[in-house]
């Protein structure tokens, strides 16, 4: 079972849309039209892909007027983007 937990995590990133999002909300919290705007893609397609993202925790939704502003989860996933770019900077990247 905590195989499947995992896979459904990496699952989540593995989507070039959504970890586009997860890197663009990187620099700062945004609205969907500033991540639409920055992404250069589709309302609808941002939309869903951020669903998703909130529905498993790796952003957080605060209302700001009629505006919903989406922020990466500062106390998990912050701290997993800093440890995969020490990572990285350690052993690189590599294709398998």
């Amino acid at each position: 079972m905590k195989e499947l937990t995992y896979m459904n995590f990496f699952r989540a990133l593995g989507n070039d849309t959504r970890l586009n999002i997860i890197i663009c909300l990187k620099k700062s919290s945004k609205n969907v039209g500033e991540i639409v705007k920055e992404l250069g893609m589709e309302q609808s397609r941002i939309s869903h892909n951020l669903q998703c993202l909130e529905k498993n925790g790796f952003v957080t939704v605060k209302q700001d007027g009629k505006q919903r502003v989406y922020s990466l989860n500062k106390d998990t996933i912050e701290p997993i983007l800093k440890g995969i770019e020490k990572h990285i900077q350690k052993h690189g990247v590599h294709s398998c």
